[in-house]
């Protein structure tokens, strides 16, 4: 409802042949926040389908949408893959700079929303921060289980943000079956390891996608030879990260210097 809501507005805006520059000073919003809005990367609000609704003449059309919307969990970029990720049967990922989102606690999550740059609305964030803890539920309420691999760059574990009760929920998350927890070491790394976050799902259909991550795009692919290439690279890294029992080791030591 999000985007359809966001696309009608357009396509009235277009009809009545108002501008979006007239639509922005009517609502009181920036041209690019209508932009956003139209495209879907933004919520459109109760006012700005409001004044749309006055200016394109849509006879009621726009208003009616205030009572369908609701805010999106997720960021608009990352919900096409929580939407492929929720019906998975394998989910490998491996995460060069940051805890990945099923592992975190709620003050890291909390941490990293909340400085999130530009800066979110404190009801954005706080719904953001439950989403995300929601979502863990993925670990362990999946029929059939869902086989979860991660992989954690050393980096990641030194990082000034994480504290002792973040790497007792990593030790605690690698407690379970059908989760392989792995860490690669400084002196392992290969050049693959260096190239960014990744993420790699296998459906029931037994489709498979690879998800790549950046600070200011995502992607999620179907294609082959994408997926092909995420696989090796993913390959290459678990086979150079220690065990799972020397990895868990390894967080042991970490936990006992935070303590």
């Amino acid at each position: 409802m999000w985007r359809f809501s966001g696309n009608q507005m357009k396509r009235w805006r277009t009809k009545a042949n108002i501008s979006r520059e007239q639509l922005a000073a009517a609502a009181n919003y920036s041209p690019d926040t209508i932009k956003a809005m139209e495209q879907g990367a933004r919520m459109p609000t109760p006012r700005v389908l409001d004044v749309a609704d006055e200016l394109c003449r849509a006879e009621g059309l726009l208003s009616a949408a205030k009572d369908y919307l609701s805010r999106e969990k997720f960021p608009a970029r990352a919900q096409e893959f929580m939407e492929r990720e929720r019906g998975a049967i394998s989910r490998w990922s491996y995460g060069v700079t940051l805890i990945p989102g099923l592992l975190q606690t709620k003050s890291y999550a909390r941490l990293l929303i909340e400085n999130r740059i530009p800066p979110l609305d404190g009801e954005t964030v706080e719904e953001r921060i439950s989403a995300r803890m929601e979502r863990q539920a993925l670990l362990t309420q999946q029929k059939p289980t869902v086989a979860f691999s991660f992989v954690l760059y050393e980096a990641v574990l030194r990082s000034p943000q994480l504290d002792a009760e973040q790497l007792r929920r990593l030790l605690e998350v690698s407690c379970l079956r059908n989760v392989a927890l792995q860490v690669l070491p400084f002196e392992r790394a290969v050049p693959a390891a260096l190239m960014g976050p990744m993420v790699l799902l296998e459906t029931r259909d037994h489709e498979r996608f690879a998800f790549t991550e950046g600070p200011f795009a995502s992607e999620l692919s179907a294609d082959p030879q994408v997926v092909s290439r995420v696989t090796e690279r993913l390959s290459m890294i678990r086979a150079q990260a220690l065990s799972p029992d020397e990895s868990a080791r390894f967080l042991e030591r970490m936990v006992d210097r935070h303590d």
